[in-house]
């Protein structure tokens, strides 16, 4: 049974099977070994350590972790069949996320989905061996789950699982202490992303709670993969990454902008990474990149040294010689999401095809797919009056797809917006600016590579919020900008140049 174990099934399933959803996400044992190879080598040599997978689907972080220390403890525990004996009973654990993947984990680590019968590699004390599953309950609160987001009416019901991960929720880990003691010293995995909101429109990210928890125990390492929305973005994420930007601890950074390249068949926008957290050696981080089959790094960096992260190492001499102490941010001029009020949302219903009042003005906004001037009733508007009544430049809020592809537009295209006219949530209205010619200059800017490349730095999905453009520098709004200016203006380099334009397209007229 122990040579077996050793010896991989041709092919290997765990590298085929399909996944549940793009937040349940199969982990390929190729993956798995790119992140355990992040570990020193002494951790394969020491019988004593104890492992745990916080979110366990499959059973391929516990296999493969089994798989190295058979190999690395061969000296300390020269019998085969002895040396797994003392693996899966004293060192391995996991925490199963659904009664399915508990089954489906024990067959790849056992042998079988009874750990404690005949035909397990080991026969454990318990059916359900080292690797744990129990139903736990939500901790709702007006309809919500206090601990990870999800929504009573999504997650209760008859019949399904609840999706409370034990590992994130205090009364699983309080039955998880009682059965196998949460002390830890390497803690590895690729937890679930996220949860559903009332009809998937709003999901809550739950990644981050495992990553929190895990660090929280305080192990030697952490080791996990995470979408990479959390380094400049994503809901409710904010701590989080001021959190993970300021811990020395995180020594290694592997980052894939495009999550297909790790995951073949699976989008989730803006990428995944993964990154090995160590408690005793704080340092600078070692980052890698990698796109489109092409690796860049490790490159030694200050995860802290912005209050996002910017993924590519190459873009830091540039974005130091814009971000000065006196530039004026272009955010500045960047109303909130929704404008002019919580009332013209992007569903808004209450216009009309014709001006049917001479008080009424103009309105932009999409009718499905299509862009449409209609007009509206002033009273909607109850924010930003006096950048209704102004010269503005509106740009539509999702543009490009978050850098999933390179070259990249980054923005959609903007337009003028003439003063009495307001937009929906679908635009960002920027300005006020005095005169329309002036909106025609920082419409002219925002067409520029140069423009549109600082704010990809800090856009790591879809869609734009004010804070994407905090590091755009405001100009003179009295002429029509052009990249030779403003390659001039801040000395950007020929090879700079050349890797702009490498990252951003030329924008359609």
């Amino acid at each position: 049974m122990t040579t077996d174990f050793l010896t991989p099934a041709q092919p290997d399933i765990l590298e085929v099977i399909s996944n549940l959803s793009n937040d349940e996400v199969f982990t390929p044992p190729r993956v798995v070994n790119a992140v355990l190879d992040m570990l020193p080598e002494s951790v394969w040599n020491d019988p004593a350590l104890r492992w745990l997978d916080p979110g366990c689907k499959t059973g391929v972080f516990p296999r493969e972790i089994t798989k190295r220390l058979m190999k690395g403890l061969a000296t300390v525990i020269p019998n085969e069949s002895d040396r797994l004996d003392h693996i899966l009973r004293n060192m391995v654990f996991a925490i199963a996320i659904t009664e399915i993947t508990s089954l489906m984990a024990r067959r790849t680590l056992y042998c079988s989905k009874d750990a404690g019968g005949e035909h397990s590699a080991v026969e454990m004390a318990s059916g359900k061996g080292n690797i744990w599953f129990e139903r736990v309950e939500h901790s709702f609160v007006n309809g919500r789950c206090s601990e990870c987001g999800g929504t009573e009416s999504q997650l209760e019901r008859e019949g399904r699982d609840n999706y409370a991960y034990g590992f994130i929720h205090e009364g699983g880990r309080a039955q998880i202490e009682k059965e196998m003691d949460m002390k830890f010293d390497v803690i590895v995995g690729n937890p679930p992303y996220q949860m559903d909101d009332e009809g998937g429109h709003r999901p809550v990210p739950i990644y981050n709670r495992f990553v929190e928890i895990a660090i929280g125990l305080n192990p030697k390492y952490v080791a996990m993969i995470t979408p990479s929305r959390w380094m400049a973005g994503g809901l409710g994420l904010k701590g989080f990454r001021e959190d993970m930007l300021s811990d020395a601890r995180i020594r290694r950074l592997v980052d894939f902008p495009v999550a297909s390249e790790l995951f073949g068949g699976v989008e989730i926008k803006g990428g995944v990474c993964y990154f090995l957290w160590e408690r005793d050696h704080p340092g600078l981080c070692s980052v890698t990149t990698s796109r489109n089959g092409r690796v860049s790094g490790p490159v030694e960096r200050d995860l802290g040294q912005f209050d996002v992260f910017v993924r590519d190492s190459k873009a830091l001499p540039i974005l130091q010689k814009v971000i000065t102490n006196d530039y004026e941010r272009f955010s500045d001029l960047v109303a909130s999401v929704r404008p002019f009020g919580d009332k013209l949302r992007s569903n808004f219903k209450g216009f009309t095809a014709t001006r049917e009042h001479s008080s009424f003005i103009k309105l932009f906004m999409n009718e499905g797919h299509l862009r449409r001037q209609n007009w509206v009733d002033p009273a909607f508007v109850t924010n930003n009056n006096s950048l209704a009544r102004a010269w503005k430049v509106y740009l539509p809020t999702a543009g490009s797809d978050g850098g999933q592809r390179i070259p990249d537009q980054v923005l959609g295209k903007a337009f003028i917006g003439p003063p009495k006219s307001v937009c929906t949530e679908t635009y960002l209205a920027i300005g006020p600016f005095s005169s329309e010619s002036s909106a025609q200059s920082a419409e002219s800017f925002l067409r520029t590579r140069f423009a549109r490349f600082l704010i990809s730095l800090r856009k790591i999905a879809q869609h734009n919020v004010p804070s994407t453009f905090v590091w755009v520098p405001q100009q003179n709004w009295d002429r029509t900008w052009t990249d030779e200016e403003l390659f001039k203006k801040y000395k950007i380099t020929k090879e700079e140049q050349a890797y702009i334009a490498e990252m951003v397209k030329e924008m359609p007229v």
